[in-house]
Order: C-alpha cells, then sequence, then structure tokens
C-alpha cells in the first residue's frame, strides 16, 4: 500500500483518529506538497530555459530572412485547438512522486 492510499484511507476514518494520529497526517501531507511544490519550481525552470532557447532561435531565424511559423506549426496549433481540454488529464497523477524525481535528478 502506498503513502497516498495511506493517506486517503486515514481521511476517511478522520473522525476515529487520535490528535497525535491528525498531526501525524498533516506533518505527512505537508511534507508531499513540499516536495510538489519543488517539483512544480524545478520543471517552470526547465520550461523558462527552453522558451528562451526557442525565442532566441526564432528571433536568430527571423533576422536571417527566414520563415518563423511554418505548416507544421499551424497544424499543431490546429490539433492542440481542436482538443477538449475538459475531459480527462491525459498526464497520469498516479505515478509516485518520489519515482518523478529520481527520474530528474539521474537526467
Amino acid at each position: 500500500m502506498t503513502s497516498n492510499e495511506n493517506t486517503e484511507d486515514a481521511l476517511i476514518d478522520l473522525a476515529n483518529k487520535s490528535d497525535d494520529e491528525v498531526r501525524q497526517l498533516l506533518d505527512e501531507l505537508y511534507s508531499e506538497e513540499q516536495r510538489v511544490s519543488y517539483r512544480r519550481r524545478v520543471l517552470h525552470g526547465k520550461i523558462d530555459i527552453l522558451r528562451s532557447e526557442l525565442v532566441r532561435r526564432l528571433k536568430a531565424s527571423r533576422e536571417a530572412g527566414q520563415e518563423v511559423i511554418t505548416g507544421r506549426d499551424v497544424d499543431k496549433l490546429i490539433d492542440i485547438l481542436s482538443t477538449d481540454l475538459r475531459g480527462p488529464s491525459r498526464f497520469d497523477v498516479t505515478i509516485p512522486l518520489e519515482d518523478e524525481m529520481d527520474e530528474d535528478l539521474d537526467a
């Protein structure tokens, strides 16, 4: 059973928990939130770096007289706009954060 499953089970039976058990659960959730927040900051940093590089490349292409927007870009935009964003996430949110963080550190 994963830590996430333990947390969800504990929330269901919250009324029968002692004060110490509730405090421990709160501490566990706070620690998880800190890990998620750290992961989000790392991802945003990577996104910022990649966006900056893309902008730099697009500026260089435009200055060299090349097309900045291609048919491929238009096709990608059409695909994005035609996707129903109200549906379920296309990302697997059940992957333990520890596994994702380990993969990032290895990269």
